[in-house]
């Protein structure tokens, strides 16, 4: 296997791993209740997914 002439530079480090940073999970509302939930998941506080009851919760129960 091919070895590198030269050690890689910490800026040279640095430069590739610019783009590893973490991204937090982007949140929509719920059309219903207005809970935060990820989007195209079930709405974990009342159990709706596209207009239609998936799960059944308390909440929704009531």
């Amino acid at each position: 296997m091919a070895q590198p002439k030269k050690k890689t530079s910490h800026q040279k480090q640095g430069q590739r791993r610019s783009h590893w940073k973490i991204e937090l999970p982007s949140l929509s509302n719920c059309p219903k209740c207005h809970a935060p939930k990820l989007p195209h998941e079930v709405c974990r506080a009342c159990g709706i997914y596209n207009g239609k009851q998936i799960i059944q919760t308390v909440a929704a129960a009531e």
